[in-house]
């Protein structure tokens, strides 16, 4: 296979993963923002965790709300759970690896709060883990993952939000995280700030 044809594969499989992606899990976006200008305007905040390139969509989404999107406004109350050395490595050290997220959703999570959770199969011991944690606290959550959903389809709620990208690879999950993490974004904008 010529080099240039395996670059196209991918551009072509990722434009048909987005297509399918948006025929399934739009209205589910829309659900996902509603819910989290709802946390917001109830002086709630976003929890989002997630590992390896889910940390790092965790860690863009908060920057997103606390930062700005596109337009400017004042900022949004989202903490990623990915972000603290001390805290990441004290609880792996001192407790578990997979409590590395709960105990903190344990700390700072609220009943009007949600937890945004990450994780591409859907299985990761730690992002299942506070989603434990979360239902303790009484949150909501939004989890964003793919294949057949994982662990986390049979531990969320009726009242949670599961968008489930229709791939078994896990770059093409990923590349449409980002995209729903930059729908959600800018459906919590357009409805804070109205616009075209």
């Amino acid at each position: 296979m010529d080099l240039i044809d395996r670059v196209n594969g991918h551009f072509l499989e990722n434009m048909a993963t987005q297509q399918e992606a948006m025929e399934l899990l739009s209205a589910g976006v829309a659900v996902a923002a509603e819910r989290m200008v709802a946390c917001l305007m109830n002086e709630g905040k976003i929890l989002a965790c997630g590992n390896g390139g889910s940390a790092a969509d965790a860690q863009h989404f908060a920057a997103e709300m606390v930062g700005r999107f596109e337009k400017e406004r004042p900022g949004l109350a989202a903490i990623s759970l990915a972000t603290d050395s001390s805290i990441l490595t004290a609880i792996g050290n001192d407790y578990d690896f997979d409590m590395v997220f709960s105990k903190q959703v344990r700390a700072l999570g609220h009943t009007n709060d949600l937890l945004l959770a990450i994780s591409t199969s859907g299985n990761s011991a730690n992002v299942v883990e506070a989603v434990y944690a979360a239902h303790e606290r009484g949150m909501g959550v939004i989890a964003l993952s793919g294949k057949d959903g994982g662990k986390l389809a049979e531990i969320l709620s009726s009242d949670d939000v599961h968008l489930i990208v229709p791939s078994m690879r896990t770059c093409r999950i990923q590349e449409v995280h980002i995209l729903l993490l930059h729908a959600l974004s800018d459906a919590v904008d357009y409805m804070l700030l109205g616009g075209d």
